[in-house]
């Protein structure tokens, strides 16, 4: 991390005059692009970029392009939620609606690459756990349109965070139509962990890369803070261009740096476009 950078997020700069913060934020939400963000994060993106010196119009186009590299980019399209939901309520029955399902999961690369994999990804990372009655989604993404194949227990409670409102309010009707406790619910992830309840297992699924983008030591504060016996991370093992690049070794050598000095026990699956490890904490909350 450069120097400005590491004084800038250790709070050693410059707090910024908070209207010249606040006409970045709303600059930056007055793009259709960005308008549903949690505000909490672009006015932590803001004050970072203004703490590094930089005027308003630069700071507007840092904060974007920021956004893009680590949100808007794994988008194949513009989501178009409402015509989601009535495509999925339009079902008839239950293998209509897993082929709707898959439809729309093809438009979040994320997502997209998991596909060919899905059933067997879940089945593997649940394996072997003992109880699991509590979930959290971090930075969810559409994850949780892939309860159909986790085959976890209909009493499992199914918690989900992000920060783009209109996605988390469609997630929120989701999970209302599946019939499961818990909700979906706004975060920023780089405010740390969501205040709630222990849970059994926890979801880092692709986001320790983006978060990093936003803020490197995010993922190692987050892994510590999250109340969660099993924390499943996983990482990108191509580029979104399907490119190799070396990701697989770049990543299993950020996880090691991650779990340094932690007496955790730790898994790893590889799966053709994801490189998974499980993180048993078994902590007591």
């Amino acid at each position: 991390m450069g120097e400005r950078q590491s004084a800038a997020l250790s709070g050693d700069a410059q707090q910024p005059d908070a209207a010249v913060m606040e006409s970045v934020v709303q600059a930056v939400l007055a793009s259709p692009k960005y308008a549903a963000l949690d505000p909490a994060l672009v006015a932590s993106l803001a004050n970072q970029e203004l703490r590094k010196g930089r005027q308003v119009r630069e700071a507007i186009k840092k904060v974007k392009n920021r956004l893009h590299q680590s949100t808007a980019s794994y988008w194949l399209t513009t989501p178009h939620y409402a015509h989601w939901r009535a495509a999925i309520e339009a079902a008839k029955d239950e293998p209509t609606r897993k082929t709707q399902l898959q439809s729309i999961l093809r438009m979040h690369y994320s997502m997209r690459e998991r596909l060919p994999f899905l059933a067997d990804f879940y089945r593997t990372i649940f394996a072997g756990l003992a109880s699991v009655r509590r979930v959290l989604d971090l930075g969810c993404g559409l994850n949780p349109l892939a309860l159909p194949w986790m085959g976890l227990p209909s009493e499992t409670t199914y918690f989900a965070c992000d920060i783009d409102r209109e996605q988390i309010a469609f997630l929120d009707w989701w999970l209302r139509l599946q019939g499961r406790s818990g909700q979906a619910f706004v975060w920023n992830l780089l405010a740390g962990a969501p205040p709630i309840e222990p849970v059994d297992v926890a979801l880092l699924l692709k986001m320790a890369p983006c978060l990093a983008q936003l803020d490197v030591v995010a993922p190692a504060r987050l892994l510590e803070e999250v109340r969660a016996s099993v924390v499943v991370v996983s990482f990108p093992a191509q580029s979104l261009g399907g490119r190799d690049k070396g990701m697989v070794a770049h990543y299993a050598a950020t996880m090691d740096a991650l779990l340094a000095g932690r007496n955790w026990r730790v898994e790893r699956f590889d799966f053709p476009t994801e490189l998974v490890f499980r993180v048993r904490k078994d902590r007591c909350f």
